[in-house]
């Protein structure tokens, strides 16, 4: 059976996107949702504080009695009592012309309307000298002043971190609704391949793609399960995918996609409705995409290149995994840089060029990194963009500019 006509990049992911559903949200520990994306609108059912306590370590004082406290006129008060935080002393009324010593966090007695450092005082015990007065208020943390009751707190489609949970965490909320980590099953096929540590014989390399994958999955906030190496035979293919569907939010596989005679991921799904063809890029042009089993789970079916698999994985993969979190944008987003040297590409084609950024200049710089061959991890390994090449631009000069994807760079 023929390949059909080539789908362009733009193309191929709107229908892969159109195939793609949100995962369902439901209420998740904090921890685990950090990195996640907000699925409700968190409104405070109370206040930040919830009462008025000290913001310093001192005595809470009346600001009529020590207005005139001064260090050639200091004023001496008793103290009767000692408010820790998170310590009821039974010390609700601060009565007028006493002290009360106060540790940082404490409510404030009813009374009290500021707070003495220790460091204005002898930190006296049965009496105080106090040598400078606060102003009205000072060092009072007013209830309600952080947060209000009923304040949006966190909107929906907000990306949680660690500051959005520490203040989810601060209002008493132990979980937040959003939507789960994708489950990612990675899967080598090609009888060549070996496990890294495993002698070589001849004619055989290390299986690299299933790490890169399994990682680039695992860095976009999904949980990667590696399954490791299927041999080029279509029952074993099938045996191996069908024992992982049970875990599998989403299946990537790497190899047996193209037009040789050992294709075998082609020829085990093609029959069962996942779609094969050319997408007009380069690296990364024969492409698979679809869903198995009675969940119809997402499968795609990515070139065996190394550097096909990966830029086939940034183009289309991760885009589906960010939606599938309720994340946006779901691509990566581009800026403009300056071309170093001069490229060519093919007509017809989007070229994604490995490259290296410059920022020690007036304006931004690319550098292309290596040849344009899907095979070398080397390069691409030593590059932090992608630089994208149009499909009706067959030449670019040094100086040009281009559209440039930074693929170390948190969306």
């Amino acid at each position: 059976m023929a390949d059909p006509a080539p789908r362009s990049v733009d193309e191929h992911l709107e229908r892969v996107l159109a195939d793609i559903e949100p995962l369902a949200a439901h209420p998740q520990p904090l921890m685990d949702a950090l990195g996640l994306a907000a699925a409700e609108d968190v409104v405070s059912t109370l206040r930040l504080p919830g009462f008025d306590n000290s913001g310093m370590d001192g005595y809470a004082v009346r600001h009529a009695d020590v207005v005139t406290a001064g260090a050639e006129h200091p004023v001496h008060l008793p103290v009767v009592g000692e408010i820790g935080a998170g310590q009821s002393t039974g010390l609700l009324v601060l009565p007028p012309g006493t002290a009360a010593k106060i540790m940082t966090g404490a409510p404030v007695p009813s009374g009290a309307d500021c707070v003495v450092p220790y460091e204005w005082t002898d930190r006296g015990v049965a009496q105080v000298r106090v040598d400078r007065a606060p102003a009205l208020g000072q060092h009072v943390r007013r209830a309600g002043e952080d947060v209000a009751e009923g304040d949006l707190l966190v909107e929906a489609g907000t990306v949680l971190g660690p500051r959005h949970l520490g203040l989810l965490a601060a209002v008493g909320r132990p979980t937040v609704v959003s939507r789960p980590r994708p489950r990612v099953v990675v899967l080598s096929t090609g009888s060549e391949l070996r496990e890294p540590g495993q002698p070589l014989g001849t004619d055989s390399i290390y299986d690299g793609n299933s790490f890169l994958l399994a990682a680039s999955a695992r860095r976009a906030g999904a949980i990667a399960y590696r399954v490791g190496i299927v041999p080029d035979e279509p029952r074993a293919f099938l045996d191996a995918l069908e024992d992982q569907l049970v875990r599998a939010d989403v299946v990537v596989t790497s190899g047996g996609v193209s037009q040789g005679d050992f294709d075998i991921v082609k020829e085990a799904l093609r029959p069962r409705g996942v779609w094969f063809g050319p997408v007009a890029m380069q690296p990364g042009k024969p492409q698979g995409f679809g869903h198995v089993g009675e969940d119809r789970v997402p499968i795609f079916t990515l070139p065996g290149n190394p550097v096909s698999s990966y830029i086939s994985f940034e183009t289309f993969v991760l885009p589906a995994l960010r939606k599938m979190m309720g994340l946006a944008p779901c691509s990566r987003p581009q800026v403009t840089a300056r071309l170093t040297h001069a490229v060519t590409s093919p007509a017809g084609k989007r070229q994604f060029l490995r490259g290296a950024l410059d920022h020690s200049g007036a304006g931004l710089q690319v550098a292309p990194v290596g040849g344009p061959g899907s095979h070398l991890i080397g390069d691409l390994a030593a590059s932090d963009c992608l630089v994208v090449v149009p499909e009706d631009v067959t030449s670019l000069a040094p100086g040009d500019t281009v559209s440039v994807v930074r693929l170390d760079q948190e969306f």
